[in-house]
Order: structure tokens, then C-alpha cells, then sequence
């Protein structure tokens, strides 16, 4: 079931998200649906916060990235075969440079910018089976992670960006939060009561 993407401005999105476990409610069909309606958005990524459930589980496909020119052969082979569910994720590291990449969000639509993260993550989590793991992943990969781990720590990539752009893009942000905004996916407004959904 395609659910809603909860809009900028709810409340959900800033809070650090709660561990779950194998028994948690319903959870074979809450991963069913958040794939279900990362692609239907055609999102690389999307965390529980962003469906209204302050859990610690987010999903990440970056094949989408994968028929990007920028991309070696290389990378875009890797790209194209990388598909995982983070449980319960915690990074241990972030390393290497920082670097630049545009940016955006499902909760946020219509609004990118240039984020700097560092360039390798180490990330310990749970997989659907609820089987942990420790991996080190790099560039376009770690970068998703991070922005999808972010998430789950109620934080925005809107936090990351100098108070000069927050400014400059702080009428988009409310205009969101109200409803005034033009997606082809389903999304819930904070603001907005009695809007058509």
C-alpha cells in the first residue's frame, strides 16, 4: 500500500526515532509498504519518520544513480546492485573528505542544495531478518545513508545548509508545511486541516 510522505513542518520528523524489534507490529508489511511507496515517489531512499512512524528503519536503492554519466563503470555497476533495509542503524564513523552533492527530499519537494558530508560512513544494523552487520560503504552510497540516517535522528538536510540559504528558502519550507506545493505522490500536510490527500 502506497502510504503518504509526511511534509516539512510535522512534528515527526524531528524526533530521534525508537528501536524496534522482531515482534514490532505489523513490520513485514510496514517494509512492504515503505518500498511500495519509496518507488512510487521514485525516491533512492526513505525512513520510517517520513511515513509518520518514529522507528529506527530506513531503506536505500541507488539504482536509480546508476545510468548517471558522472558515474565510473565502476561505480555505476555498484550503484545499480546496492538495495538494503537498515534496522536499529547506529554509525560508529564518518570518514575522509567532505565533499559537495545536491540534494533533496521526498518531505521537502522542490527544494535541493549542495550538502557537504564526509565521503566514507561506518554504519552497525539490523537487515529485515534482524541479523546485524558493521559495513563501511563509500561516495554516492554513504552519502544516501547518511541523509536517511540523518532521518532517523530528526534531522533534515535543510539543517546542514548555511543560515544565509535557510533564509532564502524559508518561504518554500512554510509554503510546504502548508500544503502549497506540487508532488505526483501522496503526501501529508501539518498544517492543513481538512486537505484533500
Amino acid at each position: 500500500m502506497i502510504l503518504p510522505i509526511v511534509a516539512y513542518g510535522d512534528p515527526v520528523l524531528r524526533k530521534k526515532a525508537k528501536k524496534i524489534t522482531p515482534e514490532h507490529v505489523e513490520f513485514k508489511e510496514i517494509l512492504e509498504n515503505m518500498w511500495e511507496t519509496m518507488y512510487n515517489a521514485k525516491g533512492l531512499g526513505l525512513a520510517a519518520p517520513q511515513v509518520g512512524l518514529p522507528i529506527r528503519l530506513f531503506l536505500v536503492d541507488t539504482s536509480p544513480f546508476a545510468g548517471d554519466p558522472d558515474f565510473s563503470e565502476e561505480e555505476a555497476s555498484e550503484l545499480s546492485q546496492f538495495k538494503k533495509v537498515f534496522i536499529n542503524a547506529e554509525i560508529i564513523e564518518e570518514n575522509g573528505e567532505e565533499w559537495a552533492f545536491n540534494e533533496g527530499c521526498l518531505s521537502i519537494p522542490n527544494v535541493t542544495e549542495d550538502i557537504f558530508r564526509k565521503e566514507e560512513v561506518v554504519i552497525r544494523y539490523l537487515d529485515e531478518n534482524f541479523i546485524e552487520h558493521t559495513h563501511t560503504y563509500n561516495g554516492m552510497i554513504a552519502r544516501v545513508i547518511q541523509h536517511e540516517y540523518d532521518h532517523i535522528e530528526g534531522v533534515l538536510f535543510t539543517d546542514k545548509i548555511s543560515s544565509l540559504k535557510k533564509r532564502l528558502i524559508k518561504g518554500k519550507l512554510s509554503n510546504i508545511s502548508k500544503g502549497k506545493t506540487s508532488v505526483e505522490y501522496r503526501m501529508r500536510f501539518p498544517e492543513v486541516k481538512g486537505r484533500k490527500q
